[in-house]
């Protein structure tokens, strides 16, 4: 305590000596910290997005699902045999699409999946009263709301036996509750799709949805959807996989060719996705594919279908995107360099013009530790100020590229902690040059000056 008390009485005197001389070049010393305040403000700025960038990888890991594979129809077949699309032997083969058995025996042959939920979306139109409303209805298993993270804001899902038997219940989004049942409690009501009313037993809670959030990922937002058991969908609205008895007549009577390729094209896949998901993060790459292999034997070799690991593919964007932010944040801390180098260029000039002042306190005693102290604390607090204000002005850019460029930024107390620690170590570091090259002057030569 003592040691303390001293050197704060030793140094005192030559630290107020600094803040007069800094108070008294007010418009220098204010250009001089320049370069500290636009770097530090660079600094956080590019932190800022680059934890954005991480957080908005991190929520959409969360609305995939841990663990998960999507295995979609694709739009060209493809003869894994021959590795052509189209004409030629290929051609001869014959694919069912992608249909309940798939997800079925996916489930049950291989032993590293956990759950299963395959899914079917219609596009409908629900009715209740006067009132409709545009909705994508959804066929799904139980399983599909755990795999996908969906909460529920009121009511349950749909139980296995309900499932099993194709009871017409469904649960809801947000923005269909809004729409149909804004005053009242909607869990036992009914709403008609087509030519079905559904019980309503279970309300989803709304969830945040970016825009960056694409379908290859397998997200897509709950809001205006009617999810219903799938068998519900296949039983009581449509059956891709079934053909229309007057299609069958028509190709025995050898007419109608056009229309007949178009309804065997919409009628191809039963399903629009299987969702799967995995026990271990470690045997995503393996069972997917595991998962490829055996859709290939069961399409007749007719590469028909799309498998895709969306934790996989975010967890790799995620690595790209650190290393963006490092070469971002190398590139703001130049600007520091900089910075810290005008204070070393401005402070040994000031040395020179003051060099009168620093032959007289040398003359009345000041010691070189004196000197050094005074010219130090003058480039540390130079620096320090600048790094202040550059903190505001980061958080301050760091909103206005959220709000201007719709980019998510978010300012953490560490990256306020560095930038400030930066900019005092700025100032130290390019501070002492010219603070030793002032006590190393001779007090009969700088008076002489």
């Amino acid at each position: 305590m003592r040691r303390l008390k001293y050197i704060f009485s030793r140094y005192y005197h030559d630290v107020l000596i600094a803040v007069e001389a800094i108070l008294a070049n007010k418009l220098k010393s204010f250009l001089t910290a320049l370069g500290i305040m636009f770097g530090v403000a660079a600094v956080i700025s590019m932190l800022a997005i680059g934890r954005g960038a991480q957080q908005e990888v991190l929520e959409q890991i969360k609305l995939v699902g841990v663990n998960n594979i999507i295995v979609t129809p694709s739009d060209v077949s493809i003869d894994a045999s021959s590795g052509t699309g189209g004409g030629g032997e290929g051609s001869q083969r014959f694919s069912p699409g992608l249909t309940l058995l798939d997800a079925e025996s996916i489930k049950e042959t291989i032993p590293s999946v956990a759950k299963v939920s395959p899914v079917i979306s219609l596009n409908y139109h629900a009715i209740l009263g006067a009132r409709s409303y545009p909705i994508v209805l959804e066929g799904v298993s139980p399983e599909y709301f755990e795999l996908l993270n969906i909460n529920l804001a009121s009511g349950k899902i749909f139980s296995t036996q309900q499932a099993g038997a194709g009871k017409p219940v469904a649960v809801i989004g947000d923005n269909v509750r809004n729409r149909f049942f804004n005053t009242e409690d909607p869990i036992g009501k009914y709403i008609k799709c087509g030519d079905t009313w559904l019980e309503v037993i279970g309300v989803i809670e709304r969830r945040d949805f970016t825009a960056s959030a694409s379908d290859e990922l397998g997200i897509s937002s709950t809001d205006n959807k009617i999810i219903i058991p799938v068998k519900t969908m296949l039983l009581r609205f449509k059956d891709r996989a079934r053909v229309d008895p007057e299609i069958l007549e028509q190709v025995a009577r050898g007419g109608g060719a056009e229309s007949n390729s178009t309804s065997a094209e919409e009628s191809k896949d039963q399903l629009d996705k299987i969702i799967v998901q995995v026990s271990e993060t470690e045997l995503l790459s393996a069972t997917a594919n595991i998962v490829k292999r055996m859709l290939l034997r069961r399409h007749s070799q007719i590469y028909d279908f799309e498998v895709t690991v969306p934790e996989l593919l975010l967890k790799q964007q995620q690595k790209t995107n650190d290393i963006f932010n490092i070469v971002l944040g190398a590139i703001a801390s130049i600007s520091l360099i900089v910075g810290g180098i005008g204070i070393m260029n401005i402070m040994l000039a000031s040395v020179w013009e003051r060099i009168r002042e620093i032959g007289t306190r040398q003359a009345i005693g000041a010691s070189r530790k004196d000197i050094i102290v005074q010219f130090l604390s003058e480039s540390t607090l130079i620096s320090v100020s600048g790094g202040m204000i550059g903190i505001v002005l980061g958080v301050m850019l760091a909103h206005l590229i959220h709000v201007m460029a719709d980019i998510d930024t978010i300012v953490t107390l560490f990256s306020v902690v560095v930038a400030f620690g930066v900019s005092a170590t700025v100032g130290i570091v390019f501070g002492y040059l010219p603070a030793k090259r002032a006590a190393e002057q001779d007090p009969v030569e700088s008076l002489r000056a």
